[in-house]
């Protein structure tokens, strides 16, 4: 069974990992909800959320460890050591991360970005860029960079086709769930309303 972890900082945009925690249940892979160093994790819109677990040497066994943004936490996210370490160990082994909203900028302060293709919420390209001035930036909804394995997303909104593009990228038929969910007549029709 896959498994993946979403890693949950105080100061986290709740329903950016709370989303794909449910798509990816909702398609049968273990998705755990880690705190970063508790698992009591208060959100940046003051939801209480229980976590699995705590981040430890676990993570190096994951197929994918998500991490939501937030900008508060992000921070806590770009900043806290134990975390950096193992997202680095993570990379060098070549196995997938993602981030999404204002999380990229953990993910370029440990140097996973690096040369690769990704996204995130407007504005905080300018703080990847400091760190990873090789990343390349896209404006797009989700980006998956394969050779570098790395998932990246733009903003609250776009947490579920964050949470689509995780599984797809391990290789789960998504299709049946987008039908279900009115995913897909969501996306046809969102211009329709604009």
């Amino acid at each position: 069974m896959k498994k993946v972890a979403v890693i949950f900082a105080d100061g986290c945009e709740e329903v950016e990992g709370l989303s794909v925690i449910d798509v990816l249940r909702r398609l049968g892979i273990q998705a755990d909800m880690v705190g970063l160093t508790s698992t009591t994790v208060n959100g940046a819109h003051n939801i209480k959320l229980t976590c699995d677990k705590t981040v430890d040497d676990s993570l190096l066994d994951y197929d994918v460890v998500a991490l939501p943004g937030g900008t508060t936490g992000a921070e806590n996210l770009r900043d806290n050591k134990k975390l950096a370490d193992l997202m680095i160990k993570r990379h060098n082994a070549n196995q997938w991360d993602a981030a999404m909203c204002a999380a990229p900028i953990a993910l370029a302060r440990y140097g996973v970005i690096a040369g690769v293709d990704y996204t995130c919420y407007p504005g905080f390209e300018k703080q990847t860029e400091k760190d990873a001035p090789s990343g390349h930036f896209k404006e797009d909804i989700t980006v998956t960079d394969d050779e570098h394995k790395v998932i990246t997303s733009r903003g609250p909104a776009t947490a579920w086709a964050f949470g689509y593009a995780i599984a797809e990228a391990l290789g789960i038929d998504t299709k049946d769930l987008k039908a279900g969910m009115l995913y897909n007549y969501l996306a046809d029709n969102i211009q329709d309303s604009l």
